[in-house]
């Protein structure tokens, strides 16, 4: 009896590995962000960032380079993502009690957020401490706080120019007393203020800027 001979097994394929979530570079970066806001740059080791974002530290070297280039790395993501919330509301025409009302509110969605508590502002809480010593963090810092210094005049200027301000209105100091206090609350916030007395103190600088005289 002839025995049938059983086809060839058809060639087997290489089977693809998916690349686990935590390995795609935005949402890796965005955990080390997160733990960098946590704890700080000096008090984050390359352990807890691996294990924050599932890569081991060659994965971590290749996709983002060492420790200080992800932490800027993760800063400029902060960065890019506070300017997106509150780009709509600089822009957009209103009152200026509602837009600073509108600034500062979303200002403390973003410093209260976090599971493990307030999170507060990466500029203030973490990136001034380095920029102490890191040339290139001082230069990002300065470069938000003039961003942010100048997105304040703008609305100043647009209000003075409707009559929403006496003549006498300094919008650039109106600014600096603006962008003062988005950094105060950004630090009464990490020590867990309550969301209620960081709304009074907003509330005392919005009718003070508003109603105030140069």
């Amino acid at each position: 009896m002839v025995q049938k001979s059983k086809p060839p097994a058809a060639a087997s394929q290489p089977k693809r590995r998916g690349r686990p979530r935590a390995y795609e570079p935005d949402v890796a970066l965005g955990k080390a962000l997160d733990l960098f806001r946590r704890q700080g740059f000096a008090a984050t080791s390359l352990d807890d960032l691996s294990e924050a974002t599932g890569m081991n530290r060659p994965s971590l070297y290749g996709a983002f380079g060492d420790k200080r280039e992800l932490y800027i790395k993760s800063y400029q993501r902060y960065r890019e993502e506070a300017r997106a919330s509150m780009a709509a509301i600089f822009r957009e025409e209103m009152p200026l009690r509602q837009r600073l009302e509108r600034i500062f509110a979303s200002a403390l969605n973003i410093y209260l957020s976090g599971e493990a508590g307030p999170r507060g502002c990466f500029t203030v809480v973490t990136a001034a401490s380095e920029a102490v010593s890191d040339p290139d963090i001082r230069a990002m810092v300065l470069d938000g706080l003039t961003e942010l210094d100048k997105a304040f005049a703008g609305c100043f200027r647009r209000a003075k120019e409707k009559g929403e301000l006496p003549g006498s209105a300094d919008p650039a100091v109106l600014a600096q007393i603006a962008s003062a206090t988005v950094h105060s609350i950004a630090v009464r916030s990490r020590a867990r203020v309550p969301r209620k007395e960081l709304e009074a103190i907003v509330k005392s600088a919005i009718d003070m800027m508003v109603g105030a005289k140069a």
